[in-house]
Order: structure tokens, then C-alpha cells, then sequence
């Protein structure tokens, strides 16, 4: 679904979270999957209030959502051809790529000199994120370790008012969350299957 088809109601709630995002705050908004939590990346007390409203380890990085594969030569110190193959098949989608981070990538979303990448099939998140011209964290809206939300109400229901705003996109489909692929390597490593399988990615590259 392209931006300017949006519901109105919809294309209003990501008007206000673009304005909201830029402040410094954090939204919900809804995924391919489900619902996640958003700030924006370079934002260091943003990012942080995400790690503690998951209660979320900092040895556990904040995977970077973006919009457009501009982003993946932007973020990624070394982009290379196997990243923009994987890309190219997997994008949008539920493929999430480690690549070596360049220095545009703020250490303090965690990862060290890697950082992981996505863009997200779903319509809302990419106007958001376009709106932005910026990429946020995305991380599933939920504690760490529990269910991510799949409604607007069962965010409510985790963070209360300690979220900013709530983009209430309808329930979300759930299933399985993206895969996650390391390629800084030598060979391509699957860090968590999901969404994209082995044999897909083996359709593409060699997986260690």
C-alpha cells in the first residue's frame, strides 16, 4: 500500500509520531509482523528509554529500520555485493542483515562495529520511517523475553502513558519474526531463523 493510500485516520497518527520522533520520543507503530517500538537512531536518550522500557540488556543491540536501500551503503562500512544481493531479494521483508557498521551508526544502540539492518513490508512503518528521512531503532513492542504486541491495545496494556503515541493500525498478523543473517564473515551466518528460510537464503549464498 503506497503512503498517499493510507487511511486518513492512519496517515494523521504518522504525521503526529514523525513530529514526535524528531523531539526525542518513542512510538509504537505496526510491522509486517507485529507492533514495534520506534526512536529515532541518533537520539541517545531516545534509544535509551527503549532499552529500559523493554527492560532490555544493553549487550543486546537495537536493530536500525530504514526506508530505502540508499541506507545500506549509508550505514554499512563495507556494504559489499553479497549484502546488496541479500538485500535486493529480501527487501522489504522479513530479512534483518548484519553488516559492518560505518561510522554513521551510533555506538550506543549497542553492536560494537556490527550493525543490523531491515526494511520492513508494511506501508505504515515505511511512511513513517520516509517521513523521518532518518532511521529509527525498531525493536518488537513487548518486555524482553515475552509476547510482542499484535494489537494498539496490547501496547497499551505493557507501557501505559510511558510510550508517546501509539500508531493504531488495526492487529497485526503476527508468525515469525524476521531471520537474521551475519555476513561479516567470511561466510553467512544465521544468527535466528524466521520469517526467511535457510533454503531461501541458500538460493542466494553459501550459509556456514
Amino acid at each position: 500500500m503506497e503512503k498517499d493510500k493510507l487511511p486518513p485516520e492512519v496517515a494523521e497518527q504518522v504525521k503526529k509520531a514523525v513530529a514526535i520522533l524528531k523531539k526525542g520520543g518513542v512510538v509504537a507503530f505496526p510491522t509486517d509482523t507485529v507492533y514495534g517500538l520506534g526512536a529515532l537512531a541518533e537520539n541517545e536518550g531516545a534509544v535509551e528509554r527503549i532499552f529500559a522500557l523493554k527492560q532490555r540488556p544493553k549487550n543486546m543491540p537495537l536493530p536500525l529500520l530504514v526506508s530505502d536501500m540508499s541506507h545500506l551503503t549509508e550505514l554499512a562500512a563495507t556494504p559489499g555485493p553479497l549484502a546488496r544481493r541479500l538485500a535486493s531479494r529480501f527487501w522489504p521483508g522479513g530479512l534483518t542483515l548484519i553488516v559492518p557498521a560505518s561510522d554513521k551508526v551510533p555506538k550506543f544502540i549497542g553492536g560494537g562495529r556490527k550493525v543490523a539492518l531491515r526494511i520492513p513490508d508494511d506501508a505504515v512503518a515505511l511512511a513513517l520511517i520516509r517521513d523521518l528521512g532518518k532511521p529509527i531503532v525498531g525493536t518488537s513492542a513487548n518486555l524482553t523475553g515475552r509476547r510482542a504486541a499484535i494489537t494498539a491495545a496490547e501496547v497499551k496494556r505493557c507501557f501505559g502513558d510511558k510510550v508517546d503515541l501509539v500508531i493504531d493500525a488495526g492487529r497485526r498478523p503476527g508468525g515469525l519474526e524476521s531471520t537474521i543473517i551475519d555476513i561479516t564473515g567470511e561466510k553467512a551466518r544465521i544468527v535466528r531463523e524466521g520469517a526467511v528460510s535457510r533454503a531461501q537464503i541458500e538460493e542466494v549464498c553459501p550459509v556456514e
